[in-house]
């Protein structure tokens, strides 16, 4: 068994305490540094364009209820003409006096000052951008307890023994992946429930017009970060790549070390990533009982590169949206056209908006290498949310979760 199947045996065996909880969330509590300081850390990223193609729409959710005074909460938006190579980059960055006072820059084009917490926003001092924040209800919908339950088949399958192929995937046989899919989209034999019902974070909205940052060209690679003076604490993209791929890839420990360097480095320096994402990957092309029909699995490839497409995909963790097109209709449309050749989506400004079943379409893709087949039996959100209404998130419910 090569390092990806050893570091899966490794992975699995801690399945049973903090790293599957963690593993099933979209950013929340990624690491010790964010459990201790919820103002930064990051719980979700939503970007797409709006209906006239004229402004891009940005969310980052924050796990704790309020912005910490301490902290700059930065949008960064890189722009190319070609997927995965940027040329430009623009940063709106916001820091809070309090829950009532907050300045943004937009780069150098624009600034707002003042009382972000109306729902109609505050507007940027040349009405180049409109800002946001406040408690609202977060539309990410995951049957965590569901997907634990699941993983915790495959660890034990694993523990008892069951062989992995050269390139790590272990030979789960179809009873043990009907087990695994059918654990995913239910709670103790019950339906599903969505672990995040009526969760209310901090959130930070942004609506900003498009040539203030499609300064290098169409494509757009979101990611954010929460910094304080000294270093930047966290940072996401898209949902699910580091608890998903990265939490799980050694105890405890390890998963922290890996998740704290993550969040402290750029999308610039993501190859130190690629072969631990690999190993989450391998196990992931598992849960199907079909080893290598994973999305970019390439089964041509030495066993040792099977994964790297799509690891390096995902280790750069930006969220891409075609700012040339105001139909976004399928989480991930740009990085499946420009990466996995699917020009029937050409046209779609891809993102991932407000109404996404984004982690359905994630682990579908991890598993089978399609959009579906992966259901974790949750949905819709408990609320409407709008991909038009600014600040475009329902207003808060009743808390729970964390």
């Amino acid at each position: 068994m090569n390092s990806i199947g050893n570091g899966l045996v490794v992975a699995l065996l801690c399945v049973s305490s903090w790293c599957p909880l963690t593993a099933s969330a979209a950013n929340h509590l990624d690491t010790p540094t964010t459990v201790m300081n919820p103002r930064a850390d990051i719980g979700d990223v939503f970007s797409w364009m709006s209906a006239d193609g004229k402004r891009l729409n940005l969310v980052m959710t924050i796990v704790g209820h309020s912005f910490s005074e301490e902290l700059t909460y930065t949008f960064h938006i890189d722009s190319g003409r070609q997927f995965s190579k940027t040329t430009a980059s623009t940063a709106i960055t916001c820091k809070f006096a309090s829950m009532s006072s907050v300045k943004c820059l937009a780069g150098s084009a624009d600034f707002a000052q003042g009382d972000p917490s109306a729902v109609a926003g505050l507007a940027s001092s040349r009405g180049r951008f409109r800002v946001f924040a406040g408690l609202r209800d977060d539309p990410f919908i995951n049957n965590v307890k569901g997907f634990r339950a699941g993983y915790e088949i495959a660890a034990a399958k694993v523990r008892a023994g069951v062989p992995a192929d050269d390139a790590g995937c272990p030979r789960f046989d179809a009873d043990t992946s009907r087990q695994i899919l059918t654990k995913f989209r239910e709670v103790d034999g019950k339906p599903a429930t969505d672990f995040l019902r009526g969760w209310t974070p901090s959130s930070l909205v942004i609506s900003v017009d498009r040539d203030i940052v499609a300064i290098g060209g169409d494509l757009l690679a979101i990611w954010a970060t929460t910094s304080n003076a000294k270093r930047q604490l966290d940072r996401m993209g898209r949902p699910l790549t580091q608890n998903a791929l990265l939490a799980t890839l050694g105890p405890a420990e390890r998963a922290d070390e890996l998740k704290e360097r993550f969040n402290e480095t750029t999308p610039a320096t993501f190859t130190e990533f690629v072969t631990e994402i690999e190993k989450g990957l391998a196990l992931y092309d598992a849960f199907d009982a079909h080893c290598g029909n994973q999305l970019l699995a390439d089964r041509s490839a030495a066993a040792d590169a099977r994964y790297a497409q799509l690891a390096r995909v995902l280790a750069d963790d930006r969220l891409w949206v075609d700012s040339a097109s105001s139909v976004c209709r399928q989480f991930l449309a740009v990085e499946l056209t420009h990466a996995a050749g699917r020009k029937s989506l050409a046209t779609d400004c891809g993102g991932r908006t407000v109404t996404d079943d984004s982690i359905d379409v994630y682990r579908a893709l991890l598993v089978n290498g399609t959009t579906s087949g992966v259901e974790d039996g949750v949905d819709t959100d408990d609320h409407t949310h709008s991909l038009t209404a600014f600040p475009f998130l329902a207003a808060p419910g009743t808390a729970s979760g964390y």
